[in-house]
C-alpha cells in the first residue's frame, strides 16, 4: 500500500488532539489531517462492566474507560478547571496569562458545542477557604466548569461531527514507531506506514509507557517525572454538600504532621459514582458524576493523593506506583474497598460489614485490607488528613466512609520541549498529558490550541 501523505498528523484523538485538529481547520480548512487512534470511534466505547453480570475488569484488548475518541476523559466527569495552581506546568512554557486565555478558550468552544448550561464555579471570595486555613488546610484557587459525564459526551459527539468531514480518522489503529525521515515524519501502524510534514503527538497519560520509547529511539532527552498515589473514598453526599454545593471541586492540601508531606484532594464528584479503569493492564479506580440529576447517586467521592518523585539510584516513579497497584490487584483480584473503622482498628473488612453499612458502595469491589498494599508513609498521611478533613467536613472520619484502593495518576516522563511545545525534531511536538507538562483536561485541551496556532503562524 502507498505511502499516504498528511500535512498534519496527530497521534491520539483525546483533548490535545482533538482541540489541536479544531483549531487546525478553523484557521487553514484546506489542510490534509490525520488522526490515529488506538481505540474505538465515541458511539462504539462501552466498558462490559454492569454490576451484575460483569463485576470487575474483564481486562479487554483496549480499554474503552482509557482509549478512543475523547481519551480518559471522555467518560470523566468532564471538569475544566481554569487554574494555573493545579493541572500541569503549562504555564512554565508559554506565560501564565496565555494559557489562562487558551483555557478560556476552551471553555468558549465547550459552550459553543453542546455545553450550555453547565455551572462555572469559582473560588473567588468564598469563606470555605478560611475555614480550611482555620484547620491548617489550604484550599487552591481555581474556576471550575462542571460539565458532567454526560453532557461531556455531547460536547464530544458535537466536536467529532464537526471534524469527521475534514480529517482522516484511523480508529483502532495504534502507532507503533515514529521514523524522522528528511523533513517529513513517517508513522508506522501494524499494517503500513502513513507520512506527515507536522506530527503532533498527544497519547495521554495511558501512552506514557510508549511515548518514553518513541523518545529513545528519536533521542528525545526527558526527564523523571513524579506519581501520584492514593485511595478514593466514598461517603453520603450530605457530609461534603456544603463544599460541593458551592465550589463543586474543591482542590485542598495538607501538609502532614508526621512526614511533613503533601496529601491532596482529587478528582471531587458529588452525587457521583466510583468506576475502575485499566491502564497498560492494571487496574486502578477513579470518579464520575452526572449533570443530569435523574442520574445522581446518593454518594459524594474523591481521592486522597500523595506525589512521590524519585531520583537516583531509581528513578523511574511509575513503575515504583505500578507495583503497588499490581499488588492490590493480586490480592483483590481487581479493587479492594475497606472501611474506614475497619482500616483504622487494624482489620480487614469483610463482606458481612460492607454490607451493614449505611453507605451503598457504588462499585463492586473485594472487601481487604489497603494497609497490605499502601506503603506506611502514605496510608499515614491520608488518615492524618481524613482527620483533619473531618474539621471542615464532620462525618468524613465516620467509621463507615469506604476506601477504594488504589488509585494511580501515572504521569509520563517529562519530555523535553521548547516554548512552542516542539522536540528537538523541527515539526514534532508533544502535547498533553503524555508530554508530562499538562496533567488535566482543560491543560491538555490548551496545549493543543497553543500548537495548532503555532504550525499556522498566529502567536
Amino acid at each position: 500500500m502507498d505511502n499516504k501523505h498528511y500535512d498534519v498528523c496527530i497521534i491520539g484523538a483525546g483533548p490535545g488532539g482533538i482541540f489541536a485538529a479544531y483549531e487546525l481547520l478553523k484557521n487553514e480548512p484546506k489542510l490534509k489531517i490525520a488522526i490515529f487512534e488506538a481505540g474505538n470511534s465515541l458511539e462504539k466505547r462501552h466498558c462490559p462492566i454492569d454490576g451484575v453480570k460483569v463485576k470487575s475488569c474483564a481486562h479487554c484488548p483496549t480499554c474503552a474507560i482509557m482509549h478512543g475518541f475523547g481519551g480518559a476523559g471522555a467518560f470523566s466527569d468532564g471538569k475544566y478547571n481554569i487554574t494555573n495552581q493545579f493541572g500541569g506546568n503549562l504555564h512554565e512554557y508559554i506565560g501564565k496569562s496565555k494559557a489562562i486565555q487558551l483555557m478560556r478558550y476552551v471553555d468558549d468552544i465547550n459552550m459553543h458545542n453542546g455545553g450550555e448550561g453547565s455551572k462555572l464555579y469559582s473560588t473567588a471570595s468564598t469563606s470555605i477557604k478560611k475555614l480550611c486555613l482555620q484547620n491548617k488546610l489550604h484550599l487552591l484557587d481555581a474556576t471550575v466548569r462542571h460539565l458532567g459525564t454526560d453532557k461531556n459526551y455531547v460536547v464530544l459527539k458535537n466536536l467529532y461531527a464537526k471534524l469527521k468531514d475534514s480529517v482522516d480518522f484511523y480508529f483502532n489503529t495504534p502507532v507503533r514507531k515514529i521514523l524522522h525521515e528528511g523533513k517529513q515524519f513517517t508513522l508506522k501502524t501494524d499494517t503500513t506506514s502513513f507520512s506527515g510534514d507536522k506530527c503532533i503527538v498527544s497519547v495521554g497519560r495511558s501512552g506514557s509507557k510508549w511515548m518514553e520509547q518513541v523518545c529513545k529511539e528519536l533521542g528525545i532527552v526527558t526527564h523523571s517525572n513524579r506519581v501520584d498515589f492514593g485511595a478514593s473514598f466514598e461517603l453520603p453526599a450530605e457530609i461534603f454538600a456544603h463544599l460541593t454545593d458551592e465550589l463543586y471541586e474543591s482542590k485542598i492540601v495538607y501538609r502532614t504532621e508526621k512526614y511533613n508531606d503533601l496529601v491532596r484532594t482529587f478528582c471531587m464528584n458529588p452525587y457521583g459514582a466510583v468506576v475502575a479503569e485499566n491502564t497498560n493492564g492494571i487496574v486502578t479506580v477513579n470518579g464520575h458524576s452526572y449533570s443530569d440529576p435523574s442520574k445522581h447517586t446518593q454518594n459524594t467521592n474523591f481521592a486522597l493523593l500523595v506525589s512521590k518523585h524519585f531520583t537516583e539510584p531509581f528513578d523511574d516513579s511509575n513503575a515504583y506506583a505500578e507495583s503497588i497497584a499490581r499488588l492490590s490487584n493480586m490480592l483483590g483480584g481487581g479493587i479492594i474497598v475497606q472501611r474506614f473503622g475497619d482500616l483504622t482498628r487494624g482489620r480487614r473488612s469483610t463482606v458481612a460489614r460492607i454490607e451493614e453499612c449505611f453507605i451503598t458502595p457504588t462499585l463492586t469491589a473485594t472487601p481487604g485490607d489497603l494497609s497490605l498494599v499502601i506503603p506506611k508513609r502514605i496510608l499515614d498521611g491520608i488518615i492524618e488528613m481524613i482527620y483533619a478533613l473531618d474539621k471542615i467536613a464532620p462525618g468524613t472520619a465516620n467509621d463507615e466512609t469506604l476506601l477504594y484502593g488504589v488509585e494511580v495518576k501515572f504521569y509520563n516522563m517529562e519530555v523535553e520541549i521548547d516554548s512552542n511545545l516542539e522536540t528537538c525534531h523541527k515539526g514534532l511536538y508533544v502535547i498533553g498529558d503524555c508530554s508530562g507538562v499538562t496533567h488535566s483536561l482543560s491543560h491538555a485541551s490548551a496545549s493543543g490550541i497553543y500548537v495548532a496556532r503555532k504550525i499556522c503562524g498566529i502567536d
